[in-house]
Protein backbone atom coordinates (compact mmCIF):
# COMPACT_ATOMS: atom_id res chain seq x y z
CA UNK A 1 0.00 0.00 0.00
CA UNK A 2 1.51 3.83 -0.84
CA UNK A 3 2.46 5.70 2.42
CA UNK A 4 1.08 8.93 2.06
CA UNK A 5 4.30 11.50 2.56
CA UNK A 6 4.51 15.35 4.44
CA UNK A 7 7.09 17.37 3.05
CA UNK A 8 8.65 19.85 5.81
CA UNK A 9 10.59 22.84 5.69
CA UNK A 10 11.57 25.01 7.87
CA UNK A 11 12.09 29.40 6.76
CA UNK A 12 12.75 32.34 7.41
CA UNK A 13 12.81 35.28 4.40
CA UNK A 14 13.65 32.94 1.98
CA UNK A 15 12.02 33.88 -0.77
CA UNK A 16 15.35 33.58 -3.23
CA UNK A 17 15.21 29.33 -2.34
CA UNK A 18 11.55 28.58 -1.41
CA UNK A 19 10.22 28.06 -4.67
CA UNK A 20 12.64 26.03 -5.86
CA UNK A 21 11.99 23.74 -3.04
CA UNK A 22 8.87 23.66 -3.33
CA UNK A 23 8.74 23.00 -6.66
CA UNK A 24 10.84 19.86 -6.68
CA UNK A 25 8.38 17.96 -4.06
CA UNK A 26 5.46 18.35 -5.85
CA UNK A 27 5.94 14.74 -7.01
CA UNK A 28 6.27 13.70 -3.95
CA UNK A 29 4.71 15.14 -1.35
CA UNK A 30 0.79 14.67 -0.43
CA UNK A 31 1.28 17.83 1.46
CA UNK A 32 3.85 20.59 1.45
CA UNK A 33 3.88 21.99 4.63
CA UNK A 34 6.14 25.21 5.57
CA UNK A 35 7.23 26.24 9.40
CA UNK A 36 8.10 30.01 9.21
CA UNK A 37 9.74 31.92 12.12
CA UNK A 38 7.75 35.64 10.67
CA UNK A 39 9.37 36.47 7.63
CA UNK A 40 9.41 39.59 6.78
CA UNK A 41 10.00 39.21 2.83
CA UNK A 42 7.76 37.53 0.25
CA UNK A 43 8.09 33.61 1.52
CA UNK A 44 4.68 33.23 2.71
CA UNK A 45 3.24 34.56 -0.35
CA UNK A 46 5.32 32.41 -2.79
CA UNK A 47 4.78 29.70 -0.39
CA UNK A 48 0.72 29.88 -0.47
CA UNK A 49 1.03 30.54 -4.44
CA UNK A 50 2.13 26.90 -4.99
CA UNK A 51 -0.09 25.56 -2.85
CA UNK A 52 1.67 24.72 0.57
CA UNK A 53 0.38 25.03 3.75
CA UNK A 54 2.29 27.79 5.75
CA UNK A 55 2.72 28.14 9.48
CA UNK A 56 4.17 30.72 11.33
CA UNK A 57 6.19 29.55 14.83
CA UNK A 58 8.27 31.11 16.77
CA UNK A 59 11.93 30.22 16.13
CA UNK A 60 14.15 29.01 19.77
CA UNK A 61 16.48 27.09 17.91
CA UNK A 62 17.09 24.69 14.47
CA UNK A 63 16.69 21.33 16.14
CA UNK A 64 13.60 22.66 18.22
CA UNK A 65 11.99 24.50 14.79
CA UNK A 66 12.30 21.08 13.32
CA UNK A 67 11.22 18.67 16.08
CA UNK A 68 8.09 21.14 16.29
CA UNK A 69 7.76 21.15 13.10
CA UNK A 70 7.55 17.20 12.40
CA UNK A 71 4.88 17.32 14.84
CA UNK A 72 2.63 19.27 12.78
CA UNK A 73 2.48 17.50 9.77
CA UNK A 74 -0.06 15.50 8.40
CA UNK A 75 1.51 12.02 7.98
CA UNK A 76 3.65 10.19 9.76
CA UNK A 77 6.20 9.48 6.84
CA UNK A 78 8.14 12.73 6.34
CA UNK A 79 10.75 14.11 3.83
CA UNK A 80 12.47 17.29 5.96
CA UNK A 81 14.48 19.90 3.21
CA UNK A 82 15.95 23.55 4.31
CA UNK A 83 14.50 25.55 2.20
CA UNK A 84 17.68 26.16 -0.07
CA UNK A 85 17.76 23.06 -0.62
CA UNK A 86 15.94 20.78 -3.32
CA UNK A 87 15.72 17.04 -5.20
CA UNK A 88 17.01 16.08 -8.37
CA UNK A 89 14.91 14.47 -10.53
CA UNK A 90 16.91 10.68 -9.69
CA UNK A 91 15.86 11.38 -5.97
CA UNK A 92 12.08 12.12 -6.90
CA UNK A 93 11.99 8.99 -8.95
CA UNK A 94 13.13 6.57 -5.75
CA UNK A 95 11.39 8.66 -3.45
CA UNK A 96 8.22 8.02 -5.12
CA UNK A 97 8.97 4.14 -5.55
CA UNK A 98 9.70 3.91 -2.31
CA UNK A 99 6.27 5.23 -1.00
CA UNK A 100 4.98 2.24 -3.53
CA UNK A 101 7.25 0.41 -1.26
CA UNK A 102 8.01 1.79 2.16
CA UNK A 103 10.25 -1.19 3.89
CA UNK A 104 12.71 1.10 6.30
CA UNK A 105 12.31 2.88 9.59
CA UNK A 106 14.61 5.59 7.30
CA UNK A 107 16.67 6.29 3.98
CA UNK A 108 19.67 8.80 3.45
CA UNK A 109 20.74 10.42 0.36
CA UNK A 110 23.58 12.15 -0.78
CA UNK A 111 23.75 16.17 -0.35
CA UNK A 112 25.51 18.29 -3.08
CA UNK A 113 26.09 21.52 -2.76
CA UNK A 114 26.49 24.60 -4.76
CA UNK A 115 29.29 27.38 -3.58
CA UNK A 116 29.35 30.14 -5.39
CA UNK A 117 28.06 28.92 -8.41
CA UNK A 118 30.20 25.82 -8.08
CA UNK A 119 29.12 22.37 -7.67
CA UNK A 120 31.61 21.24 -4.52
CA UNK A 121 32.28 17.15 -5.24
CA UNK A 122 35.50 17.95 -2.81
CA UNK A 123 36.49 19.33 0.41
CA UNK A 124 34.69 17.33 2.74
CA UNK A 125 31.08 18.64 0.82
CA UNK A 126 30.32 15.80 -1.01
CA UNK A 127 28.74 13.09 -0.54
CA UNK A 128 27.56 14.76 2.79
CA UNK A 129 25.40 11.89 3.65
CA UNK A 130 21.83 12.88 5.29
CA UNK A 131 18.46 11.25 6.59
CA UNK A 132 15.85 13.28 5.39
CA UNK A 133 13.33 10.43 4.36
CA UNK A 134 11.86 8.67 7.37
CA UNK A 135 8.85 7.31 9.78
CA UNK A 136 8.56 10.32 12.37
CA UNK A 137 7.76 8.05 15.29
CA UNK A 138 11.11 6.34 15.20
CA UNK A 139 13.46 9.43 15.63
CA UNK A 140 13.64 13.00 16.51
CA UNK A 141 16.38 15.62 15.29
CA UNK A 142 19.56 16.46 17.78
CA UNK A 143 22.74 17.16 17.28
CA UNK A 144 23.40 20.95 18.38
CA UNK A 145 22.82 24.06 17.34
CA UNK A 146 22.78 25.20 14.65
CA UNK A 147 24.29 21.95 13.18
CA UNK A 148 20.83 19.47 13.54
CA UNK A 149 20.90 16.12 11.97
CA UNK A 150 18.26 13.38 12.34
CA UNK A 151 18.72 10.80 14.85
CA UNK A 152 16.82 7.45 14.73
CA UNK A 153 16.29 5.13 17.36
CA UNK A 154 17.96 2.40 18.40
CA UNK A 155 17.54 -0.67 16.35
CA UNK A 156 16.11 1.48 13.30
CA UNK A 157 17.02 0.24 9.71
CA UNK A 158 17.93 3.04 7.56
CA UNK A 159 18.81 2.45 3.57
CA UNK A 160 20.82 4.81 1.69
CA UNK A 161 18.57 6.14 -1.99
CA UNK A 162 21.00 7.46 -4.93
CA UNK A 163 19.96 11.16 -5.81
CA UNK A 164 20.92 14.04 -4.58
CA UNK A 165 19.80 16.59 -2.49
CA UNK A 166 20.75 20.04 -4.30
CA UNK A 167 21.76 22.20 -1.82
CA UNK A 168 22.16 25.91 -2.79
CA UNK A 169 24.46 27.24 -0.10
CA UNK A 170 25.99 30.74 -1.00
CA UNK A 171 25.90 32.77 -3.64
CA UNK A 172 28.46 35.10 -2.53
CA UNK A 173 31.26 34.78 -0.25
CA UNK A 174 29.89 37.64 1.64
CA UNK A 175 27.31 35.74 2.58
CA UNK A 176 29.01 32.91 3.59
CA UNK A 177 31.34 35.19 5.93
CA UNK A 178 28.20 36.61 7.47
CA UNK A 179 26.62 33.45 8.27
CA UNK A 180 30.16 31.95 9.87
CA UNK A 181 29.75 35.50 12.40
CA UNK A 182 25.82 34.33 12.90
CA UNK A 183 26.70 30.46 13.37
CA UNK A 184 29.42 30.84 15.55
CA UNK A 185 28.02 32.83 17.84
CA UNK A 186 25.13 30.44 18.42
CA UNK A 187 27.69 27.14 18.31
CA UNK A 188 29.95 29.11 21.13
CA UNK A 189 26.67 29.52 23.57
CA UNK A 190 25.80 25.50 22.92
CA UNK A 191 28.98 24.58 23.46
CA UNK A 192 28.98 27.01 26.81
CA UNK A 193 25.81 25.25 28.05
CA UNK A 194 27.15 21.75 27.26
CA UNK A 195 30.22 22.62 29.81
CA UNK A 196 32.57 22.47 27.13
CA UNK A 197 35.61 24.77 26.84
CA UNK A 198 38.16 27.01 24.83
CA UNK A 199 41.49 26.66 24.81
CA UNK A 200 44.96 27.97 22.55
CA UNK A 201 44.81 24.27 20.69
CA UNK A 202 41.37 24.85 19.43
CA UNK A 203 41.21 28.53 18.78
CA UNK A 204 44.68 27.93 16.85
CA UNK A 205 45.88 24.58 16.15
CA UNK A 206 42.86 23.05 15.57
CA UNK A 207 41.68 25.49 12.30
CA UNK A 208 45.12 24.49 10.88
CA UNK A 209 44.39 21.25 10.97
CA UNK A 210 40.55 22.26 9.53
CA UNK A 211 42.61 23.80 6.40
CA UNK A 212 44.78 20.84 5.94
CA UNK A 213 42.12 18.44 5.93
CA UNK A 214 39.76 20.10 3.87
CA UNK A 215 42.01 21.58 1.10
CA UNK A 216 44.78 18.48 1.08
CA UNK A 217 43.50 15.31 2.47
CA UNK A 218 39.45 16.07 1.34
CA UNK A 219 41.19 17.14 -2.18
CA UNK A 220 39.79 20.13 -1.68
CA UNK A 221 42.35 21.74 -4.11
CA UNK A 222 40.20 19.78 -6.82
CA UNK A 223 37.73 22.00 -7.04
CA UNK A 224 39.75 25.20 -7.61
CA UNK A 225 39.18 28.61 -6.20
CA UNK A 226 36.03 27.53 -4.46
CA UNK A 227 37.92 24.52 -2.62
CA UNK A 228 40.49 27.02 -1.29
CA UNK A 229 37.79 29.17 -0.29
CA UNK A 230 36.03 26.62 1.68
CA UNK A 231 38.97 25.46 3.47
CA UNK A 232 40.06 29.00 4.66
CA UNK A 233 36.58 29.74 5.83
CA UNK A 234 36.09 26.51 7.59
CA UNK A 235 39.32 27.35 9.34
CA UNK A 236 38.05 30.72 10.63
CA UNK A 237 34.32 29.29 11.32
CA UNK A 238 36.55 26.97 13.42
CA UNK A 239 38.68 29.92 15.28
CA UNK A 240 35.87 32.21 15.61
CA UNK A 241 33.84 29.49 17.38
CA UNK A 242 36.49 28.82 19.90
CA UNK A 243 37.43 32.16 20.62
CA UNK A 244 33.54 33.35 21.03
CA UNK A 245 33.49 30.48 23.82
CA UNK A 246 36.62 31.50 25.00
CA UNK A 247 34.94 35.01 25.95
CA UNK A 248 31.99 33.54 27.02
CA UNK A 249 34.19 31.62 29.55
CA UNK A 250 35.50 34.91 30.71
CA UNK A 251 33.03 37.04 30.83
CA UNK A 252 30.66 34.67 32.57
CA UNK A 253 33.18 33.32 34.68
CA UNK A 254 33.95 36.98 35.97
CA UNK A 255 30.55 37.10 36.80
CA UNK A 256 30.12 34.38 38.51
CA UNK A 257 33.27 35.27 41.23
CA UNK A 258 31.49 38.67 41.73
Amino acid sequence: MQVQLSAVIITFNEERNIGRCIDSLKSVADEILVVDSFSTDRTEEICREKGARFVSHAFEGHIEQKNWAKGEAKFDHVISLDADEALDEELQRNITQIKNDWKCDAYKMNRLTNYCGHWVRHSGWYPDTKIRLFDRRKGDWGGSNPHDKYIPQAGVKVKWISGDILHYSFYTREEHLKQIDKFSTIAANALFKKGKRSNIIKRYINPIARFVKAFIIRLGFLDGKAGFDIARYSAYANHLKYSKLQKLQSVKGSASDE
